[in-house]
């Protein structure tokens, strides 16, 4: 499955910050766009293994619009 992610961006100082809006909790920020999207994908694997683990149920993922379009993640 294909969770979409919210990227928040970096700076020269900070990381780039990853979000997954249908995964509570479950974040991961890298140097890099690269760095951020690679650990984010780690991150979702550990996150999902983490609930099959506990026996808890693993969210759908949410269509792109439907987290575009959320106010939560504007701007």
């Amino acid at each position: 499955m294909r969770y979409p992610i919210v990227i928040e961006p970096g700076s020269e100082t900070t990381a780039f910050g990853v979000v997954f809006p249908d995964l509570p909790g479950c974040v991961s920020a890298g140097d890099t766009l690269d760095e951020a999207i690679k650990k984010a994908s780690e991150a979702a694997a550990l996150w999902i293994e983490d609930a099959h683990d506990q026996g808890e149920a693993v969210p759908h993922p949410s269509s792109f619009d439907a987290v575009r379009n959320n106010p939560e993640w504007k701007g």
